[in-house]
């Protein structure tokens, strides 16, 4: 506490015992809520920066509280100490100072306070010293305390400069002390100590002694400087995430067709195919995956669909992605059956550096007969829909791209008329709770189908149908509608 010779403001009105008490109570409580919300973030997986940085925001609550009851802990046994001399200038306990008639002693403190005070005195060199600021020092009171000339001593070397400044602005400029400083105590920990103070003047004004409160504040730092780490690590993901997402965005478009609406393909000749698609994103739009769908003009007239899907999201599965687009692509145009076409993606995703797996499909349409041309592999088979009815094509053999070496895939054949649509989709565009039904939820779509007069009024259809539905992975649809051929069919 203050000097007595420190005259120039009265003396602040001391806090009732009561008010004490019922502020203790209530840091126990919170404190005890808090303790429950960080055993709870305990459970987080450790792996999330999310979930480190919403811990370490626990633990530093719990620090600052557990500040807060030490030092109102502190603050009950002053006021206890006080008690009897106030009760014995007012003549109300003159007759009860015997060791029968003594009150409850108060409540121990912690073994350890984290909040201490001195006072040096410059006219006599006296420096005194509460008991709690030996403990926070590792100091023995035998030893006694340190001069202010002795204090810098106990610093790290590169604090000492600050505290001097502090304690020169204090004396000199009658400035308050308010800053931290690490010390190195006795069995070679550091702790860090907050310092508040201010100069005590004499009735003439002169600056007659120097008082202060320390406070520990090591673990409280600690704790600060964990949740500076986790947030910052958090951010750091989250700029990541939006950086890798941005570019998958961008890898995506550019690989994808650039046609949007309808498609008109050959687009010379007798007999043409009305193509329209669209692509479906998850849920979480940060979630872009390797899905593609594609359309593409032949040399010879003959028209290339294909759908795929690999696993994985992000950029990796993008580059993976563009990487077998383009292989498709070129394997069509010089003539590749779809069955050998999708052995070779096969190797070529076995044999890739980022080994993965997945699922494609790919058709060929010969506009002359009206023939389709199919393989698949691991993929949801092509519906048809016929007369407002639709049925999926029977799959010719075909497991997932990457997951075996030297396999062969099959292909089929089919007919299609005109007035025929052919939906060509990736798995995932239902719920991920149901996910098995999007063929049959695109199968009951037939009558609408039926009444469509364009391909894009029937991926409309399937837009407003799947496109709110919280799906778990990305999807994509392409849909073919079959115009006049331009010979007979079998």
């Amino acid at each position: 506490m203050p000097s007595p010779l420190s005259a120039d403001r009265p003396a602040p009105r001391p806090p009732e015992h009561d008010a004490v008490e019922l502020l203790i109570d209530r840091t126990r409580q919170l404190r005890g809520a808090v303790d429950a919300v960080r055993r709870d973030a305990v459970l987080i997986d450790d792996e999330d920066p999310q979930a480190r940085w919403q811990r370490a925001l626990c633990e530093l609550a719990v620090h600052h509280l557990d500040d807060l009851g030490t030092q109102l802990g502190q603050l009950r046994e002053g006021l206890a100490r006080e008690t009897p001399r106030t009760a014995r200038r007012a003549g109300e306990a003159s007759d009860r100072n015997g060791p029968d008639d003594a009150s409850d002693p108060p409540e121990p403190g912690p073994p350890i306070g984290r909040v201490g005070s001195a006072e040096w005195n410059l006219l006599t060199d006296e420096v005194t010293w509460s008991e709690e600021l030996f403990q926070i020092f590792g100091r023995s009171p035998d030893s006694g305390p340190l001069s202010l000339d002795d204090l810098p001593s106990v610093l790290l070397p590169e604090d000492q400069p600050l505290l001097t400044a502090l304690v020169t602005d204090c004396l000199v400029d009658g400035k308050p002390i308010d800053g931290e400083f690490r010390i190195r105590v006795a069995d070679g920990h550091t702790r860090t100590l907050h310092m508040r103070g201010e100069p005590v003047l004499d009735t003439d004004g002169c600056t007659a002694s120097m008082w202060a409160v320390l406070r520990d504040v090591s673990e409280l730092r600690s704790s600060q400087r964990t949740v500076r780490r986790t947030r910052e690590s958090l951010h750091r993901r989250r700029h990541m995430a939006r950086t890798e997402h941005r570019m998958a965005v961008e890898l995506q478009e550019a690989v994808l067709p650039p046609w949007r609406g309808s498609l008109r393909l050959p687009s010379h000749g007798a007999g043409a195919l009305d193509i329209a698609a669209h692509y479906l994103p998850s849920a979480s739009s940060s979630l872009i995956g390797g899905d593609w769908y594609d359309a593409l003009e032949l040399p010879d007239g003959r028209t290339v669909l294909t759908v795929g899907d690999l696993t994985g999201h992000g950029i990796q599965a993008t580059s993976s992605m563009a990487m077998l687009l383009g292989a498709l692509r070129g394997m069509a145009v010089a003539g590749i059956e779809p069955g050998a076409l999708m052995g070779h993606l096969n190797q070529l995703l076995e044999s890739s550096a980022r080994p993965a797996l997945g699922s494609a499909m790919c058709c060929r349409f010969d506009p002359a007969d009206g023939t389709l041309v199919w393989a698949q592999a691991g993929h949801p088979a092509p519906l048809l829909f016929r007369n407002g009815e639709g049925c999926p094509l029977p799959p010719p053999d075909g497991v997932l791209l990457g997951a075996a070496s030297k396999v062969a895939y099959e292909q089929d054949e089919v007919n299609l008329l005109p007035g025929d649509v052919l939906v060509l989709h990736t798995d995932g565009l239902s719920r991920h709770s149901d996910r098995d039904a999007g063929p049959d939820a695109l199968l009951a779509l037939a009558p609408r189908f039926a009444h469509a007069r364009t391909a894009q009024e029937c991926v409309r259809t399937v837009v407003t149908e799947f496109g709110g539905t919280e799906r778990l992975d990305d999807a994509c649809v392409l849909i073919a509608r079959i115009s006049g051929l331009g010979g007979t069919h079998a």
